[in-house]
């Protein structure tokens, strides 16, 4: 699947619909942004099965406030709807292609029961 531009109003059907999204927060001023862009790209085409979608913070202020995005470039990875890597700043292809095979193999069922075992405790506190 090549890289497609996220907007907000998309963002609730692209998680639901996908188990893998990864996110490259930037800018069109943002010279390491650009830089990185055709890494993401390319390497999108080598991975069918995975979303990756570029969200403008300039245009999608809102969707960079719900990531919480300090800086840009910033990687957001999610998978089955919950982040689970978020990493500011452009990596190297090779770094790239090695989160995404982490986050393929990630176990979600022990990412649920951690989750969900985490969620508890900060309930019994409050």
């Amino acid at each position: 699947m090549a890289v497609i531009n996220l907007t907000t109003a998309q963002f609730e059907e692209t998680i639901s619909n996908n188990e893998i999204v990864i996110f490259d927060f930037w800018a069109e001023w943002c010279g390491p942004c650009k830089q990185f862009g055709p890494v993401f790209e390319e390497i999108s085409e080598k991975h069918p099965n995975i979303v990756f979608a570029k969200v403008n913070v300039e245009e999608e202020q809102d969707l960079a406030n719900m990531f919480q995005v300090r800086s840009i470039p910033t990687l957001v990875f999610m998978r089955e709807k919950i982040v689970v890597f978020s990493n500011p700043g452009a990596i190297p292809g090779n770094a790239l292609e090695e989160a995404i095979k982490q986050l393929v193999d990630l176990d979600m069922e022990q990412v649920h029961k951690d989750l969900a075992e985490a969620q508890e405790k900060e309930q019994q506190q409050q």
